[in-house]
């Protein structure tokens, strides 16, 4: 059900926040089945992590996401719970 939200969103700018506590904003370049991404156009704290000051695009993988945050409007709420409500019934 995610994979399918988080691929409508390709293209739109998300804030990722790592296990390590690092933030990361980028733009979905890309993202699998795994909820890994494909950020372009990253930005990070400079004064934290000026190792990836020079970084645009960035591969995050899915196991070490612990928070994604967007734009409300980004998300359908109605197309989240017929996928909700999918699921369900495929589960049945």
């Amino acid at each position: 059900m995610f994979l399918s939200v988080f691929k409508t969103l390709i293209g739109k700018v998300i804030s990722v926040e790592l296990k390590n506590d690092m933030v990361v904003v980028g733009t979905i370049s890309s993202v699998d089945q795994f909820l890994n991404f494909k950020l372009t156009n990253i930005s990070v704290d400079d004064e934290l992590y000026p190792y990836l000051a020079d970084v645009s695009d960035m591969f995050i993988r899915g196991s070490m996401v612990r928070f994604i945050s967007m734009k409300k409007d980004y998300v359908d709420p109605v197309f989240l719970q017929d996928a909700a409500r999918r699921e369900i019934l495929d589960v049945n």
